[in-house]
């Protein structure tokens, strides 16, 4: 059973999220809060397991409470739910486990709480998580780099290839391939591929090599500098 503690400044928000958490299976509403302080009163004397914060609030944002609770030794899971639908890239690294624009829907509503529960019973690994960020205007959309198959560098950009499609953003290959280097490999100048990904080299007759991958299409090649490491690796993943 999952306590929830609703933080919302306007009450028709907090009434319209309470009546879809009734409907749902497994949930308990703990209580209400209209502000970061009440807030803090209730998770210190009925700590709850989530909680769905709104971020404009009065007093102390919701953005503010969620970076003071990370500070914890174990926190709720946060969720989200705003109005503000550009500050997501913000939110995640206050170590939110979702991120719901208004008017929530209750599909989303039981998605989200389905990944709380995953993190409150495995909190290590969810904290592990990390997100590549695809920014357009105001539009940011993060892709869970579990999810990312094959990223090719192209001009200032990076086009990410996943099962659901391409994402294009603009972080540094080199910065991608430093940081997540436990789950990316280089295998040409302008590519990296995930390496749980990688099923297999194939040789063609011209002597090059390309990578076979699971999930897409897309057979990048492997480039002669990179050719030993990635041979390496795949006879340490078979």
């Amino acid at each position: 059973m999952l306590k929830i503690l609703i933080i919302d400044d306007e009450a028709p928000a907090r009434n319209r999220l309470h009546r879809m958490l009734v409907k749902m299976p497994a949930v308990q509403v703990a209580a209400e809060a209209a502000t970061a302080s009440e807030a803090l009163e209730f998770i210190e004397s009925l700590a709850p397991d989530v909680l769905l914060l709104d971020i404009s609030m009065p007093g102390m944002d919701g953005m503010a409470l969620a970076r003071l609770l990370k500070q914890q030794d174990a926190p709720p899971a946060v969720i989200f739910c705003t109005a503000w639908s550009d500050q997501a890239v913000e939110a995640f690294e206050c170590d939110a486990v979702d991120y719901l624009v208004k008017p929530v829907r209750a599909e989303r509503l039981e998605a989200a709480l389905d990944k709380a529960r995953r993190f409150i019973t495995a909190p290590d690994e969810q904290a592990q998580e990390h997100f590549l960020r695809s920014t357009l205007g105001t539009k940011v959309s993060l892709l869970p780099l579990a999810e990312a198959i094959c990223l090719n560098a192209e001009d200032k950009y990076i086009t990410v290839i996943h099962e659901n499609g391409n994402l294009v953003i603009n972080q540094s290959l080199l910065d991608l391939e430093n940081e997540y280097a436990d789950v990316l490999v280089r295998v040409h100048r302008g590519t990296l591929v995930a390496k749980k990904r990688i099923r297999g080299l194939e040789k063609a007759n011209d002597g090059r090599h390309y990578l076979l991958l699971d999930g897409c299409d897309e057979r990048p090649q492997v480039s002669r500098r990179n050719l030993p490491a990635i041979r390496k690796l795949i006879r340490e993943l078979t």
